[in-house]
């Protein structure tokens, strides 16, 4: 889901049955500098943001989970797929890359 740090959008891509006992979460950048490369996915406004934008997923972070502020939106089942793809492009990764 989306959500921000302070005031930059990242994606949360830390499991949510596991969220309430992490005190860090594994979350990828999210960017309005739009490349075109298999490693993001576009989002925008039906994802709660308010401009066109990518999740990069070559830039990855763990973070405190108290430094995340409150969901602004939600991938649907189509975004969280192309997620993972782009995962498997940024890791190099064929398994995901194939489910593209």
């Amino acid at each position: 889901m989306p959500t921000p740090i302070g005031r930059r959008p990242v994606l949360l891509l830390s499991r949510t049955p596991a969220f309430e006992y992490l005190t860090k979460v594994i979350v990828a950048e999210i960017t309005s500098t739009i490349r075109e490369i298999p490693q993001e996915v576009r989002v925008g406004r039906r994802e709660g943001l308010t401009r066109p934008s990518v999740v990069n997923l070559d830039n990855l972070h763990v973070v405190a989970k108290a430094r995340l502020g409150e969901a602004i939106g939600e991938l649907d089942a189509t975004k969280r797929l192309e997620v993972k793809v782009a995962l498997g492009y940024a890791l190099d990764w064929a398994e995901l890359k194939l489910l593209g």
